[in-house]
């Protein structure tokens, strides 16, 4: 692992420690969330243009594996979400909201990485990749307008907003950029991809800093949030664990196949839903809260899941 991939979590951690410290100065305070989406916005154009999308047939060699994926990522788990959330967090819906949309958001970086660290097979994991990046920007907006409705936490107009805003303007951005750079490629790959690969943590890290310095002496008095997350958290890892290791035996997956099913169906994509969450819902910081908590336990998680399957490789 590169030193700022082992570093993300203590990055962000830092981030949201001095949000909260600078915070407690009046002036930034009052404005510091106008510097959030111009991060938010950064970051998530380098998402879009660090993901190959010009590697979709490879995504669609293994239907299998595929259909499986996208089944449990964009059916069962916003299900589990939605099910986990009314079982713990029912007398906390703002942080209910936050922890589905945290998990509906299947990874789309890190989890290669410890595919990679599990011996996990790395090229089926990243087919699907694009898949996965194409279908949450797609769905994000239904689920949005299914759980947020639900609970009346947004109105229709104010989420649409932030997806035209947030999501699909970058996106577009990013795709127009790689049109431009068509015969330009290797610069593109070799320079501009590299450059926002490597930097994608720290626009994001800015942006929690401005989140937390606008809303400082709010999240201050909610730091229990963590233990109100953990528990949930570790639940869906348990049990998505679980039901990938048993449709592994049941489609006969190799060992390196079941890691991969693992991986994409463990780790979640907390930076595309906080964008959407800091733009749709400024004045709900705990929503946001729950997706920055999210990545602080799933980064340990998924370094002992790594090596919890290496183990029962040996058996």
């Amino acid at each position: 692992m590169k030193v700022i991939e082992k570093m993300q979590s203590f990055i962000i951690l830092t981030a949201v420690g001095l949000g909260l410290l600078v915070g407690q100065i009046t002036i930034i305070e009052q404005y510091a969330h106008l510097f959030i989406l111009p991060f938010l916005f950064v970051m998530l154009y380098g998402l879009f243009l660090t993901i190959p999308l010009d590697g979709l047939k490879n995504a669609f060699k293994n239907i299998n594996f595929l259909s499986t994926n996208v089944i449990l990522n964009f059916i069962w788990t916003p299900i589990l979400a939605w099910g986990l959330g009314a079982i713990f967090l029912t007398e906390h819906p703002a942080l209910w909201l936050g922890f589905i949309l945290l998990l509906v958001t299947p990874c789309t970086d890190w989890y290669l990485i410890f595919t990679s660290i599990a011996k996990g097979n790395l090229s089926l994991s990243t087919s699907v990749l694009p898949i996965n990046l194409i279908l949450q920007v797609m769905f994000l907006p239904l689920y949005l307008l299914l759980f947020a409705g639900a609970m009346e936490t947004v109105g229709v107009s104010s989420i649409l907003e932030s997806v035209v805003l947030v999501l699909l303007t970058p996106f577009f951005l990013a795709s127009l950029t790689r049109y431009l750079f068509n015969k330009k490629r290797d610069e593109l790959e070799k320079k501009i991809v590299p450059f926002f690969s490597s930097s994608q943590i720290i626009f994001l890290s800015f942006a929690i800093v401005a989140m937390f310095a606008s809303q400082g002496s709010y999240l201050i008095n909610n730091l229990e949030v963590i233990m109100l997350m953990l528990l949930p958290l570790l639940t869906f890892y348990v049990i998505n664990f679980i039901f990938a290791q048993l449709i592994g035996r049941w489609f006969n997956y190799s060992y390196e196949d079941t890691v991969s099913l693992n991986m994409t169906i463990i780790a979640r994509n907390s930076p595309v839903a906080l964008a959407i969450v800091l733009t749709a819902f400024p004045e709900q910081p705990l929503i946001a809260l729950a997706l920055i908590i999210g990545p602080l336990i799933e980064l340990p998680v998924l370094a002992v899941l790594s090596q919890i399957l290496l183990k029962l490789k040996k058996v």
